[in-house]
């Protein structure tokens, strides 16, 4: 499995016969878009950009832009919606984290998520191998609340995402991944273009932090 990633919450996830895409960007960003292909795409909250995404052979990729359970190409995702509890259910575009299972590794997407999981939250994450999480603050969680969120789940790897960037046009000020990494005490000296990784290869005991570059 390869990992690259895009800026804010977009993702590739790269298997020996399926690939998903996360969080497609949209040009108003500031960032590079990346010409992407999948079987699979992801959506966290109201996106348009799903069709910059081309499928793989001759067919258009499998949209999750919901809660649910879902299966193609091997991939398996589970859509959990969030709300945040000092908002009163309260928000414009409700987030949905992913929970997606390839080639025998959980992965947990947390999209745009603005507060510390739930018991009910956490209970659907359990058993995951690695977490993507923002961690930039702004309107999503910050660094300390990111930490905590680690702590709750207690996945083997562990990659930030939302964060200050080069670029990036937002409304709201976010912190750089450099904040994190002071918080959480723990990231690599260098950042990667892109991460492998197989289910053999998950640490067993160590959390491992990974930072992803453009």
């Amino acid at each position: 499995m390869i990992i690259n990633w895009f800026g804010q919450t977009c993702f590739k996830i790269q298997g020996q016969t399926s690939a998903l895409v996360t969080d497609p960007l949209d040009k108003s960003c500031g960032l590079k878009i990346p010409r992407l292909t999948a079987d699979v795409v992801t959506i966290s909250r109201d996106n348009d950009n799903a069709q910059t995404v081309k499928g793989m052979a001759d067919q258009e990729p499998f949209i999750i832009d919901g809660p649910g359970e879902y299966e193609a190409k091997n991939i398996f995702v589970y859509g959990i919606p969030t709300v945040n509890p000092e908002k009163n259910g309260k928000t414009e575009s409700p987030n949905i984290i992913y929970r997606i299972e390839m080639e025998g590794i959980t992965i947990a997407h947390l999209g745009f998520l603005d507060h510390v999981l739930d018991d009910s939250e956490m209970e659907k994450l359990e058993g995951t191998d690695i977490l993507i999480l923002p961690v930039g603050g702004g309107e999503v969680i910050n660094a300390k609340q990111a930490t905590e969120i680690i702590s709750q789940l207690e996945p083997r790897i562990v990659i930030p995402m939302h964060y200050a960037l080069p670029g990036l046009k937002i409304k709201n000020k976010i912190d750089d991944v450099k904040m994190f990494c002071k918080e959480f005490g723990a990231c690599p000296k260098e950042e990667i273009n892109k991460f492998k990784i197989t289910k053999k290869d998950l640490p067993q005991e160590d959390l491992k932090v990974v930072v992803l570059q453009l």
